[in-house]
């Protein structure tokens, strides 16, 4: 886990292009679902075209398939065929209830089941807690913990099914949990095929380090969610927004270094969260910027940081 210079594969969360409809919605605090414009198949033709490795994909990229029954076991394994003809890995993204996308909500034991008939190396879960209003200082709060034990139990449950698909799983600090609170119930279970997804910018809404965050939680992690937001004072407030990498407010080179010295993965899934200009921004516009961000993204982390294995 030392080695500064090793290799690191280069894969997409889907959401990075989520006006167009794939990964999920985010920020709406309602179920709220942009038009699918492209398929899930004209995205794999386009992410061997950018040169990436892999791709982290949702239920909602599975209605993008043309078919009638997405998640059955035959459209599943049609989905990993194409994606290994692409030479393209995948990882399988799934919420327990996301607050803009129900889309995308999975138990333990049905997100298992759809990443192993995809062929996926790995099953990344958000947690989905609800928090007390005050944030600071209020990891392992009472009102939290209660709701992680019932999350335990959920994986707990489903370690003989994570055991006989050889599957590895791994827990996000999503945007409603310290990284001690994921560090805990991974220790709890106490498993070698679950560990932590590592997301960059997430630990920002709890007013948590993003540094001591990938401290703490890359030695045990099998996932990284490898942002570059910047942080915006303007008259309307304080604002994280997305932005391409190497544009942000992040030390992409340095937190790429800590993932090469600190943590056991051999790749690392970028996303760019990009958001609307305005509340009436033509949503063809924010689309347009949106493939900009995408194609900016992976041109400096492929070319600058040298990220990737396809073509090298």
């Amino acid at each position: 886990m030392a080695d500064k210079n090793r290799p690191l594969r280069l894969g997409m969360h889907t959401y990075t292009l989520h006006f167009f409809g794939f990964g999920e919605s985010w920020g709406f605090g309602k179920d709220y679902y942009f038009d699918q414009v492209m398929s899930l198949y004209e995205l794999m033709d386009k992410a061997e075209e950018w040169g990436l490795d892999g791709l982290q994909i949702t239920k909602v990229d599975l209605l993008a398939t043309g078919s009638d029954t997405p998640f059955a076991a035959e459209n599943l394994r049609k989905v990993g065929q194409a994606a290994r003809e692409h030479g393209l890995f995948l990882e399988f993204n799934s919420s327990f209830h996301a607050g803009s996308d129900s889309r995308v909500n999975c138990t333990v034991k049905e997100a298992l089941q759809i990443g192993h008939e995809l062929g996926a190396e790995l099953v990344k879960f958000s947690l989905d807690i609800l928090r007390p209003r005050e944030l600071y200082g209020s990891w392992m709060h009472p009102q939290v913990m209660s709701q992680m034990v019932d999350r335990y139990n959920e994986f707990q449950a489903a370690i003989p099914l994570i055991e006989e698909l050889g599957m590895q799983v791994a827990i996000e600090n999503h945007t409603d949990t310290f990284s001690q609170e994921i560090l805990w119930i991974v220790d709890k279970l106490n498993h070698p095929l679950i560990g932590t997804c590592v997301d960059t910018m997430n630990c920002l809404y709890i007013t948590e380090n993003p540094y001591d965050t990938m401290e703490r939680m890359l030695p045990k992690a099998y996932c990284c969610h490898f942002s570059d937001d910047i942080v915006v004072t303007d008259p309307l407030g304080v604002h994280i927004i997305g932005a391409p990498h190497g544009q942000g407010s992040m030390d992409c080179p340095k937190m790429v270094a800590q993932i090469r010295e600190k943590s056991p993965m051999d790749k690392i899934i970028f996303e760019n969260e990009i958001a609307f200009k305005s509340v009436d921004e033509p949503i063809e516009e924010a689309r347009a910027r949106e493939m900009a961000a995408c194609e900016e993204s992976i041109r400096y982390l492929r070319e600058e940081l040298k990220l990737g294995l396809r073509g090298r």
